[in-house]
């Protein structure tokens, strides 16, 4: 399957959980979107309000099946980071495709100001990538390479 066609789709079970009923159910929010946004689940009228420098756990109301050989990435709306200074912390943060749990947003307020999140709130997004694992081999050597252990910086700015 080509990544770029149109039928280029897996299959991914989402389970609202109760407090995520009558929220909007996770969507792409234009025709070639790489990801889907989730929402808030917060209880009915209320909302969380993040100060500068916090970091708080938000719910979305959904669990999903993901098929083996992926995962869901937990990202960042652009819009949100760059007018707000609120971000994915851990971004991405990894679903994996054995997690059967309720999807959460590790959000942190970088901006000056707070923000408030209420419930329904567009929070993060979810991009869905295959994963490749690898075979891990222990040795007492590695081969030799041009660049060798020169690290941070090493490759001029």
């Amino acid at each position: 399957m080509n990544p770029g066609r149109k039928d280029a789709t897996i299959q991914v079970t989402i389970k609202r959980l109760p407090h995520g009923e009558s929220l909007d159910a996770p969507s792409y929010q234009s025709a070639l979107a790489a990801g889907f946004d989730i929402a808030a689940a917060l209880p009915n009228g209320e909302s969380v309000t993040l100060q500068p420098g916090e970091r708080r756990l938000i719910p979305t109301g959904f669990a999903m099946e993901l098929p083996p050989g992926y995962e869901a990435q937990v990202r960042p709306r652009s819009g949100l980071a760059m007018r707000h200074g609120v971000t994915v912390l851990n971004a991405p943060g990894t679903i994996d495709a054995d997690y059967r749990g309720e999807v959460k947003a590790l959000l942190v307020n970088l901006g000056e100001e707070p923000y408030i999140i209420e419930r329904g709130a567009r929070i993060a997004q979810i991009v869905i990538q295959s994963v490749v694992r690898a075979d891990l081999s222990v040795v007492t050597q590695l081969s030799a390479s041009v660049r060798g252990e020169d690290g941070f910086g090493s490759t001029g700015s």
